[in-house]
C-alpha cells in the first residue's frame, strides 16, 4: 500500500521546478493561474530568485507549494493515493492531493498562511533549534521547565526533535539540553518560531480563510500533524488545520500510524529528499521513492 507524502519549509533551492516547466508544456497555464492568485512573477523567484529570496516565508511557502502540484499536474490520472500526508505546509498541499482543496484554493490558503505567519515573525522574536539524539519525554521537560515560551514543535523522527519559542528561552533550552545529553542543540536560521504559542495571531487570520474555503470530501485519509490520525470528516479536516499553527507537527507519530495502516511504500512529492530521509530513519526497511516522471 502506497501513502503519498508532501514536504515543506526547508525543500525549497535556487531553480526548483525550471526543468519541470521547460519539459513539461502542461505546467505553463498552472504557473499563470498561480501567479494571478498571488499577485507576483512567483516562477521568475522560484528560476531565477537566490537563496535569499527564496527563504522568505511569503515566498518559500507557495514556492514549495506550486512544486509539489506542478509533479501532481505531471503524474496525471494515474495518481491514486491510499494515503497522503504533509509536513507541516506540505498538509496544504495533501489536502489538494485527495481532493480536498482545488489548486487555486489551496494556493490561496498558502499565500494567506505565510504572511500571516510572516507578520507574526515580524511581531516577536522568535526562533527554533534542532535537538539530536535526546528522547521526546526529556525534551518537553526542559522545554517545561524553562523560563519563557518555548515547546517541542516538530518531532520529525526519533534522536531529532525541533523545539520552538521566544530567542532567549531557546537559548537557555538548548544549554539545559546539551547538558543533559543531547549530543546537539542547534538553533536554526529560521525567520521564527513556527508551531508555537507565537504563531497565534497567524492562526486567527488562517481561520477565517479556512473556514470561508469550500472543502470537498477526500478521496483518502489525510495524516494530520496535530494528531497523526487519518482523517476524512471535514469537520475534523479544518479544526486539525487551523490548529497546526499552534500545535507540535508529529511526523514521527504520523508515519507509525501510517505504517501501522497498512503502508509500505512511501513517495515525496516535492523538491529534495527531505520527507524520504526521515521515513528511513523512522523506518529503515520501508521502501521510499519519487513518482517515476
Amino acid at each position: 500500500m502506497k501513502s503519498y507524502v508532501f514536504p515543506g519549509q526547508g525543500s525549497q533551492f535556487p531553480g526548483m521546478c525550471h526543468d519541470l516547466y521547460q519539459k513539461y508544456t502542461v505546467l505553463k497555464e498552472m504557473f499563470t493561474n498561480a501567479e494571478e492568485v498571488l499577485g507576483f512573477n512567483i516562477s521568475e523567484i522560484m528560476f531565477n530568485g537566490t537563496s535569499k529570496e527564496l527563504t522568505q516565508t511569503k515566498v518559500t511557502q507557495p514556492a514549495i507549494f506550486i512544486h509539489s502540484m506542478a509533479i501532481l499536474k505531471i503524474i496525471g490520472n494515474s495518481f491514486k493515493p491510499d494515503k497522503v500526508a504533509g509536513h507541516s505546509l506540505g498538509e496544504f498541499s495533501a489536502l489538494v492531493a485527495a481532493g480536498v482543496l482545488s489548486f487555486e484554493e489551496g494556493l490561496n490558503l498558502v499565500a494567506i498562511r505565510a504572511k500571516a505567519m510572516q507578520k507574526s515573525c515580524e511581531n516577536t522574536k522568535g526562533t527554533m533549534a534542532a535537538i539530536l539524539a535526546l528522547e521526546n519525554e526529556v525534551i518537553e521537560k526542559i522545554c517545561h521547565e524553562t523560563y519563557g515560551i518555548v515547546v517541542a514543535a516538530n518531532y520529525n523522527c526519533p534522536g531529532q526533535v525541533v523545539i520552538s519559542g521566544e530567542v532567549n528561552a531557546i537559548k537557555e533550552a538548548c544549554l539545559k539540553l546539551t547538558k543533559v545529553g543531547a549530543r546537539r542543540a542547534l538553533i536554526l536560521p529560521v525567520g521564527g518560531a513556527f508551531h508555537s504559542p507565537l504563531m497565534e495571531d497567524a492562526k486567527e487570520k488562517l481561520s477565517i480563510a479556512i473556514n470561508n474555503s469550500y472543502f470537498n470530501q477526500p478521496i483518502c485519509p489525510i495524516y494530520q500533524n496535530v494528531n497523526g490520525i487519518g482523517e476524512k470528516s471535514l469537520e475534523k479536516i479544518k479544526e486539525n488545520l487551523i490548529s497546526q499553527l499552534t500545535s507540535p507537527v508529529k511526523w514521527t507519530q504520523s508515519v507509525n500510524q501510517m505504517i501501522k495502516d497498512g503502508t509500505t511504500e512511501f513517495i515525496e512529492i516535492g523538491p529534495g529528499k527531505v520527507l524520504q530521509g526521515l521515513v528511513n530513519k523512522i523506518d529503515r526497511n520501508l521502501a521510499t521513492s519519487f513518482p517515476d516522471l
